[in-house]
């Protein structure tokens, strides 16, 4: 048998493959970037394909003699009752403007997006904006890029950091592909997705921010998203003005948030069917007035920058409000699209109505108003988005003109400023804060990213099925003085969490009323893999005390529950390791191989080693004791040497040794009842 169809050899091989991306390293994270922006950028592709044919069908149906521009009051609700039917059938997360989906997979479930996402996305954004509803298609690329991302790092095994890396790195190489903007898709990543700017995270995006513009670029050609002539600034003294015009922008964006608000959840009247065709009518009489505000506005926008729309400076910033109330109905409506092309038509009509506006009283210059609209495009969004990095750099990109630098930075800072004064959350974050979810911002390395979740839980977890009654339930919860459970079926798969609140929520505890009535489905939780920090944060997003760990290999497969005195006893080792590590003058000159190393743990309270002579506990397999750091002693790892609580011991050993030998040295812990609310365990 020729080595090619050995079946042994090509096991063999894709064992080596995963153990490669598995690693986590960074060349397999350049690798599999690169990877996921090919498959963004192809997405992208098929995207504007999607969009531009159903426009094309409905233009031609248009074309008709029997039907006038009244027929969009037929074809737009009927795209967005059938986007809307595609997100009660099969995934609500299709729905809407994508980002805020993707910032909640990150921030309380590991990364986790389904992969029917990008299809599916694909289909509702085409029917949206491709039949007249007013929205961008950037969100959703970089959705569908999000979901490729996701969906490749869990098939290669990587843990939750480096998921949630390659999902920033698909949004990212979604807005690359689909403005040709690398840089700006890059900075969208680090700045919007993973609201950080970790070096490790950078390469990959990098690389798929690249490979996302390249795959476009060769398909669709290089042609910039918006053509505009070169504009500088002329006269200094015109920054006054785009001081001015940042306040203006962060107004506009102050108007969208708050429409975008209005739809979410918007009047209880408007549920079922009754919401998308709704939305649907109120886009269409906006259209009927004002056509420009369909579909993207994208050609109205360059239009705009060229200085070739006459129209009166009130003109302009009505065009800025119906667009608003166009957007924001059709995603209100369960369209699908994205709110950055809309953003950038906004900041583009106030731009420009406003320099239109000042022209007759300014008198120390003449006004462009072509580069007011310029830069209240940037400004704009990044009232809209607090992205002020990504907006002026999109600009950049987009028009290549990068003679106003002094301005964009100016306005775009007024803008971000007053804009989070008026309105907290950016357009990204609103819909999290509904939920009780509020991502937060990593800066400098925190101790507790050196000890993972698996390290500090141990032990079987106390679990309920969905088919107990919440009497039942309620007599395991105070059996076992808990204030929460996980909830299991009958595989061991995790389908939700059920605490004392949600008893009380269905009533009390009856016996009628069963476990999975009452329960919260699909929670939010952790994996083994999980560094402390990010766990933490992750309840602290959340507002609960408790998180669910599951195997990052099986994310439905329940191992433990994440309390916070796990996070205490993480600190506590945490901060021995960062203290010993400055002292290292102790650690033995070992030469360590490729799969082992050094590591650090503290002997704790009540610890059953404590008081035990080192040859007498039963220290893992494949673990070697070196010294042990006592006061301000250093002693000899001697078989006769007695432990004591507090001791500081390094060790070394192979991968997995420091997990097990943190779960045989970690006290007996007792199950304390619970004092307040804050202790559920929810998703």
């Amino acid at each position: 048998m020729r080595a090619g169809r050995d079946p042994t050899a090509r096991r063999r091989a894709g064992i080596g493959l995963r153990r490669f991306f598995g690693s986590g390293g960074v060349p397999a994270l350049m690798v599999l970037g690169g990877v996921v922006g090919v498959v963004a950028g192809l997405g992208a592709v098929v995207l504007i394909l999607a969009i531009e044919g159903v426009a094309a069908g409905v233009a031609a149906v248009a074309s008709d003699p029997g039907i006038d521009r009244l027929g969009m009051f037929v074809v737009i609700p009927v795209a967005l009752w059938l986007s809307w039917q595609l997100t009660v059938r099969f995934a609500p997360e299709v729905a809407g403007h994508g980002v805020p989906h993707i910032l909640e997979a990150i921030t309380v479930r590991g990364g986790l997006l389904r992969p029917r996402v990008a299809p599916l996305k694909v289909v509702a954004t085409g029917i949206t904006i491709g039949a007249g509803g007013s929205a961008g298609r950037e969100g959703a690329i970089a959705q569908i890029g999000a979901a490729t991302g996701s969906w490749i790092a869990r098939r290669t095994g990587l843990g939750e950091n480096d998921v949630a890396a390659l999902v920033a790195a698909g949004a990212g190489a979604g807005i690359s592909a689909t403005f040709n903007a690398p840089i700006a898709g890059m900075f969208f990543a680090l700045e919007v997705i993973l609201r950080s700017f970790s070096v490790r995270h950078l390469q990959a995006v990098l690389v798929a921010s690249v490979a996302g513009a390249v795959v476009s670029h060769r398909l669709l050609g290089e042609e910039l998203t918006f053509r505009v002539f070169p504009y500088d600034l002329a006269e200094p003294r015109e920054l006054v003005l785009y001081v001015v015009l940042g306040f203006a922008t962060a107004g506009a964006a102050w108007v969208f948030l708050r429409l975008l608000d209005w739809w979410d959840p918007g009047p209880r009247w408007l549920s079922g069917a009754v919401r998308p065709v709704a939305a649907g009518l109120a886009v269409a009489t906006v259209g009927l007035w004002w056509p420009e505000v369909l579909g993207t506005g994208q050609e109205f926008i360059g239009r705009v920058l060229r200085d070739e729309v006459a129209a009166a400076w009130w003109l302009f910033g009505l065009l800025a409000l119906t667009k608003a109330v166009a957007t924001s109905a059709t995603l209100g409506g369960k369209g699908s699209g994205g709110i950055f092309m809309p953003s950038l038509f906004k900041g583009a009509t106030v731009g420009s109505g406003f320099a239109r506006l000042v022209a007759p009283i300014w008198t120390a210059s003449t006004l462009n108003p072509g580069a007011f609209g310029l830069v209240g495009m940037a400004a704009t969004f990044a009232g809209v988005a607090r992205a002020p990095l990504t907006s002026v750099l999109i600009v950049f990109e987009v028009t290549g003109d990068y003679g106003l630098v002094l301005p964009l930075m100016i306005a775009t800072s007024i803008s971000t400023y007053v804009a989070a004064r008026l309105h907290p959350d950016s357009a990204y974050t609103a819909p999290l804060a509904k939920k009780g979810i509020h991502p937060t911002r990593t800066g400098d390395v925190d101790v507790l990213d050196t000890i993972t979740v698996g390290e500090v839980t141990g032990g079987t977890p106390v679990v309920v099925t969905p088919e107990l009654t919440l009497e039942q339930l309620e007599a395991i919860l105070v059996e076992h003085r808990l204030h929460g459970a996980p909830v299991v079926d009958e595989d061991g798969r995790l389908v939700g969490v059920v605490t004392v609140t949600d008893i009380l929520r269905a009533g009390g505890p009856s016996p009628e009323v069963a476990v999975r009535d009452a329960m919260t489905p699909d929670p939010a939780t952790v994996s083994t893999d999980t560094p402390v920090s990010e766990a933490l944060e992750r309840m602290a997003s959340l507002g609960v005390g408790r998180l669910p760990v599951v195997d990052p290999r099986n994310p439905d497969r329940l191992v433990a529950v994440f309390r916070r005195e796990d996070a205490v006893y993480a600190y506590h080792q945490a901060l021995s390791a960062s203290a010993r590590l400055r002292h290292p003058r102790y650690r033995a000159q070992v030469p360590t191989g490729s799969d082992a190393e050094f590591f650090e743990f503290e002997i704790p309270n009540g610890s059953p080693a404590a008081g035990r002579k080192i040859s007498e506990f039963a220290w893992p397999e494949g673990c070697l004791l070196v010294s042990v750091h006592r006061g301000e002693r250093v002693l000899i790892a001697r078989g006769d040497l007695r432990l004591q609580a507090g001791d500081a011991v390094t060790a070394f050993g192979g991968p997995g040794v420091r997990r097990r030998v943190l779960e045989r040295v970690r006290p007996h812990r007792a199950v304390q009842a619970p004092t307040d609310s804050g202790s559920d365990v929810e998703g």
